[in-house]
């Protein structure tokens, strides 16, 4: 029987009023005593030894890949779970898919929303302990729940813990194997990460199929704005979850992260699409206003992404090679490099060579004549654009800043 969801009564309320209430929590919590997290309310109990796992897939036009998706769940090496699939309204054969599997699954067909309304979806017919989150167009290996209630139930996450992340295989369209990521030279932050947020608003950590979080996190932070998150819903629990609690981390890759010409963040091709760097920087801002919300202080948006080198790292080539569309009509790239190499050598998750490397980028991006720009733009954010003794370099450098 397929289950069917509106969201009607779950529409996203303007910023401020999603974040009004978790404002005064923070500002409660600091007054009882600086450093506590934002007091819950759900108990904060220990997790069983065998907790009870929901994996929420999110969906929407991804029949290609959605079948290895619900078949990579179903093959777990792991017994105490349950499988929802969401499919936000696709117009594929998404929904004959689903229901293909009967029983198997929890079927959430719904209309079109975006990501964060299918996982609000997901969630509100829940009833693990630990939700793990997984897109349609990647895919679990055998050992990943296995490997995340272990994780969940070891002496490194006590009950402080709401977040755990995980590395991911970076595949093809066909499954073949790229490279590791986040790539394992880059370190996860973990443990108490709301420094790292307040001085530049991110931190090291992963996208949606690699994160896990308990319960009662989500029950206090949902639902995602689905107006804001329609899409990299992801992007949105990371800033906020950590307020609430510790996050922590596996090294062993539990999935797949497939890169594929439709996944927005992770084209192939040969160029960096410009305006995916401005909506990359617009996303950005709109994660800062709610961290803005979270810690009870008024920041200029432009200003505070000056201290994250990732934003940068769209922001810089945007200025230089796109400067009548930039978000940031303001903006210098000469000093927007210069903010680039500040923010890097600040990293704690980044070993010295690697720093090397990227300030070396950003000054060649920020300083260079124009017409030398773009190819070192698209040498370090598509792989694909590599001639092939820069991919044999870019492969060595990796291997010596490890």
């Amino acid at each position: 029987m397929v289950t069917s969801f509106s969201t009607k009564k779950n529409k996203a309320p303007v910023i401020g009023t999603v974040c009004s209430n978790v404002t005064n929590l923070v500002v409660q919590a600091e007054q009882q005593l600086d450093g506590l997290y934002i007091p819950t309310t759900q108990p904060v109990s220990l997790l069983s030894k065998n907790p009870f796992l929901s994996i929420i897939i999110n969906n929407y036009n991804y029949a290609a890949f959605l079948r290895q998706a619900i078949d990579s769940c179903l093959a777990q090496c792991y017994e105490n779970f349950e499988i929802i699939v969401v499919d936000d309204g696709s117009d594929d054969d998404s929904a004959q898919i689903i229901r293909s599997y009967g029983d198997s699954i929890i079927p959430v067909l719904k209309s079109n929303g975006g990501q964060a309304s299918a996982i609000n979806a997901g969630f509100a017919v829940s009833q693990g302990e630990i939700i793990v989150l997984l897109d349609a167009d990647d895919y679990l290996f055998e050992h990943a729940l296995r490997t995340i209630a272990a994780a969940w139930c070891s002496d490194s996450a006590g009950p402080e813990t709401v977040q755990i992340q995980c590395r991911l295989t970076l595949v093809d369209p066909k499954g073949e194997a790229i490279d590791l990521y986040p790539a394992p030279e880059i370190t996860f932050d973990q443990g108490d990460v709301r420094s790292l947020l307040r001085q530049r608003g991110r931190y090291s950590t992963t996208v949606t199929s690699g994160i896990s979080f308990h319960r009662r996190v989500l029950t206090e932070i949902l639902p995602i704005p689905e107006s804001d998150f329609r899409i990299s819903a992801d992007g949105y629990l990371v800033t906020v979850a950590p307020f609430y609690g510790a996050v922590g981390a596996v090294e062993i890759a539990v999935g797949a992260r497939r890169k594929h010409q439709n996944n927005f963040w992770a084209p192939l091709g040969n160029a960096v699409c410009l305006s995916h760097l401005h909506r990359s920087i617009q996303h950005d801002f709109l994660r800062y206003q709610y961290l803005s919300q979270i810690i009870g202080e008024v920041i200029s948006l432009e200003q505070f992404g000056l201290g994250d080198h990732f934003h940068l790292m769209s922001r810089l080539p945007s200025s230089r090679l796109s400067p009548q569309q930039h978000p940031c009509p303001g903006d210098q790239p000469e000093q927007l490099a210069l903010r680039g190499l500040v923010s890097l050598w600040h990293l704690r998750s980044y070993k010295a060579r690697r720093k090397l490397i990227l300030s070396a980028w950003f000054l060649w991006v920020g300083f260079a004549p124009k017409a030398w720009v773009r190819p070192v733009v698209d040498w370090l954010l598509v792989s694909g654009s590599r001639p092939q003794p820069i991919d044999r370099l870019s492969k060595l450098l990796r291997r010596i800043t490890r």
